[in-house]
């Protein structure tokens, strides 16, 4: 597990199963036994929290990662492991992460 995968969740209802991109720091999925996430959905808004995903990354259709609902999970909810983002992804991530956050001012 690393920063920047997306893998498939199993959450508790009504959530269920689900994409999620991995955004704790590295080290942390070593030593900790909750993990930082952001769901991947395909209900698109096209604000600056989002990120697109499609079929050219790597996902089954087009999705973005929602950086507005970004949360903690037990690590075992995590079941495999779908594609890891591209450097370039993982700072449009980062980007909307801090506009999610409110550390653009």
């Amino acid at each position: 597990m690393k920063r920047g995968e997306v893998w498939w969740a199993k959450l508790d209802p009504p959530t269920g199963q689900r994409p999620v991109v991995l955004l704790s720091r590295n080290d942390a999925y070593t030593a900790r036994s909750l993990v930082i996430v952001a769901p991947v959905t395909t209900r698109i808004r096209h604000i600056h929290s989002e990120v697109l995903l499609d079929t050219d990354n790597g996902m089954p259709r087009e999705c973005v990662i929602n950086l507005d609902t970004i949360t903690t999970i037990p690590k075992d909810c995590l079941k495999y492991r779908i594609i890891t983002l591209t450097r370039e992804k993982l700072r449009q991530v980062e980007a909307s992460t801090h506009f999610a956050l409110g550390m653009d001012e």
